[in-house]
């Protein structure tokens, strides 16, 4: 139960991108092993899911550790915006991207390919269902987002 596919709610999106919830320490490490060269957690560091010390573990195994804290009841612009630019930063690198359940993280990179022009707006909503039904907050920040950031990436 420790190894990189027993990862909480794990889904392969690319050849580079995985999505999951929360790992554990073994997980983490199991990840490393596969060649992922970057974990992004969008979690919150002082919730009860939370892995102490993942930053300083994480680093240990070698791979860069990007912390982005998104409120579940109230994600932004900005938190999207910081997502953006750790995954532009990274592109050709092997990330993991996790929360505590692949909720936040599912629509995080729908948007991302959206934006990419990897999939369309359709497709990422399908994939964010795969996962779970958003309530109003997210459906209204997924709406939004494609709305403020399709605009500056396709005119």
């Amino acid at each position: 139960m420790n190894d990189f596919e027993d990862i909480q709610d794990l889904v392969q999106v690319t050849h580079r991108i995985a999505t999951a919830g929360q790992p554990t320490k073994e997980q983490l490490e199991s990840a490393a092993d596969r060649g992922y060269e970057v974990v992004i957690n969008l979690g919150l560091h002082d919730a009860d899911y939370s892995l102490e010390d993942e930053a300083a573990w994480v680093e240990q195994l070698g791979m860069k550790y990007i912390h982005i804290p998104v409120k579940f009841d109230a994600p932004s612009m900005a938190d999207l915006t910081r997502f953006l630019n750790a995954m532009s930063l990274h592109q050709d690198s092997k990330c993991l991207v996790h929360c505590a359940r692949n909720m936040r993280v599912s629509v995080f990179i729908s948007l991302y390919q959206i934006i990419a022009n990897e999939m369309t707006p359709e497709e990422g909503w399908l994939h964010v269902n795969s996962i779970w039904e958003p309530d109003v907050v997210w459906t209204q920040f997924f709406n939004d987002a494609i709305k403020a950031f399709t605009n500056v990436v396709r005119t």
